[in-house]
């Protein structure tokens, strides 16, 4: 009896570290795959920062950071939290409670062709809504709060969140109610607005401000050299 107990902590014990595993073999593929680029959504619970996959849906990249940099998303919303699987981002046309200018609109009203890839869609995966019709993503769009395996091959996935998972726990956490597929919060889960970035420029801008405390620090201590020499 000991024994067969002891083999099956000891598989357990296996299976738990071959998840941890492939888990953190996941992770590190995904990283390969982020451009530079990043957004922010400031929301009424935190900040949730997220990055593209450019060489998986280059097209869907291309057109959602439009409306990003339009600020198409600025007073949208989450339609739809449910807990352990997605938190979902409304379509900007009916989503916002502000109005769209022309060109806002005029790219909202886009479709993108399905870019659909071999990425899995886990947790932090950004992944785009859309009707029957495999060419009708527009501008919402899922963030993963579980991994959902039944998903891949079928929805684009075009970046992951890159910062502000306790931002998403803290949207698991908002009352729902269930409104036929879909579980909804009871309280607007507010954009308020958003932002965006280059990762690559701000390290460079960086590493000139370290570059230029550097030479400043050395031009010191030569003329402090000099000044012992020749006093």
């Amino acid at each position: 009896m000991w024994s067969r107990k002891s083999a099956l902590i000891g598989v357990l014990g296996c299976f738990c570290i071959y998840t941890t595993f492939l888990t953190s073999v996941i992770a590190s593929s995904q990283e390969s795959l982020l451009g530079s680029a990043r957004v922010v959504f400031q929301t009424n619970f935190g900040d949730i920062e997220f990055g593209f996959f450019p060489g998986v849906a280059p097209k869907t990249v291309d057109h959602i950071f439009k409306l990003v940099r339009l600020g198409c998303y600025n007073t949208n919303h989450f339609f739809r939290v449910d807990k352990g699987f997605v938190a979902q981002v409304a379509d900007v046309v009916s989503g916002r409670s502000a109005p769209m200018n022309e060109q806002q609109r005029a790219e909202a009203e886009k479709t993108v062709v399905g870019e659909f890839s071999d990425v899995k869609h886990v947790r932090g995966i950004l992944s785009m809504g859309r009707y029957e019709d495999p060419n009708s993503a527009a501008s919402s769009f899922s963030m993963l709060l579980g991994d959902a395996p039944h998903l891949d091959g079928q929805y684009a996935i075009f970046g992951k969140v890159t910062k502000g998972d306790e931002t998403l726990r803290k949207l698991e956490e908002v009352p729902t109610r269930r409104e036929g597929i879909f579980v909804m919060p009871n309280e607007r889960i507010t954009i308020l607005s958003s932002y965006y970035y280059d990762t690559e420029m701000e390290n460079c801008e960086r590493e000139r401000s370290i570059l230029k405390r550097r030479l400043t620090a050395s031009a010191i201590e030569i003329e402090r050299q000099r000044m012992k020499c020749f006093p």
